[in-house]
């Protein structure tokens, strides 16, 4: 059996500013943008760069009680894991694109960690993990 996560749902506010954010400061892939005629909404689907795994799907909030976690979907933890292979090259970029870190790095046993919000506060952790650690070539 064959199985994968293929995309995680991303609440956010508005469509193009998640997709600016995520393009421009990130440097993530847009990789589909489509209109839903039927459901009045658009399928928004960016991927960190070179990456062939799981995709993020940019989903507006279509009901009040859905932007209540705008910002917050995992309830102030750090929500997803930006794995790298030269976390110094994309520390840097991110800050000079203005990605607040709210942890600076550090050296663990498993590899280089930071911790970043994205445009509305959810918490990534940006890692480069050692060659050692069993997901170190997993995509």
């Amino acid at each position: 059996m064959v199985q994968s996560i293929i995309h995680i749902a991303l609440v956010v506010k508005d469509y193009d500013e998640a997709i600016e954010f995520y393009t421009k400061k990130l440097n993530f892939t847009l990789i589909e943008d489509t209109y839903q005629v039927e459901q009045d909404k658009r399928w928004v689907v960016v991927s960190p760069p070179g990456s062939n795994g799981t995709t993020i799907l940019l989903a507006r909030a279509s009901k009040p009680n859905q932007e209540d976690f705008i910002g917050n979907q995992a309830g102030g933890r750090v929500f997803l894991f930006l794995k790298t292979d030269d976390f110094w090259r994309d520390y840097n970029d991110m800050l000079s694109k203005g990605i607040e870190f709210v942890r600076e790095p550090k050296d663990q046993d498993y590899g280089t960690v930071a911790v970043f919000k994205d445009l509305y506060g959810n918490l990534w952790d940006l890692v480069q993990l050692k060659e050692n650690h069993p997901l170190f070539k997993r995509n």
